[in-house]
């Protein structure tokens, strides 16, 4: 499965939203890419449907494997950093959006995010250091 993701870093804090089907469960905002549809068209798409931005200056980060946490099946997860145009507010499938550090004992993070995006941020100084 492929999924593509925003990495939106404001006042050194990350953007991470949950779904109704799992609120417990922290994730980039992002989703899986419609038939012929490329990893910045899927980004522009899901970050609009979801909390009615426009990606600015989107960069590839990295590109992780990992299991996905709802359907549990492997995933290749492509993640950008990006800018957004706009206040974000959840919406769609989404049930909570959070400013986080990637420090705090009281959100529960995706296994890649938690794994592979908060650590590649902090390298890069986007994150402080925890």
């Amino acid at each position: 499965m492929s999924v593509v993701a925003a990495a939106i870093v404001q006042r050194g804090r990350l953007l991470v939203v949950s779904k109704k089907a799992a609120p417990e469960v922290f994730y980039l905002p992002g989703g899986k890419p419609d038939p012929g549809e490329g990893p910045l068209e899927t980004l522009a798409r899901e970050l609009d449907e979801e909390l009615g931005v426009t990606p600015l200056e989107p960069r590839l980060l990295a590109e992780v494997e990992g299991v996905a946490v709802l359907e549990r099946v492997p995933m290749r997860l492509t993640v950008f950093e990006a800018r957004i145009d706009r206040e974000p507010h959840p919406a769609a499938e989404l049930a909570h959006m959070r400013w986080i550090t990637g420090g705090e004992s009281d959100v529960r993070l995706a296994g890649a995010i938690r794994n592979h995006v908060v650590p590649l941020l902090r390298s890069g100084g986007a994150l402080a250091a925890a």
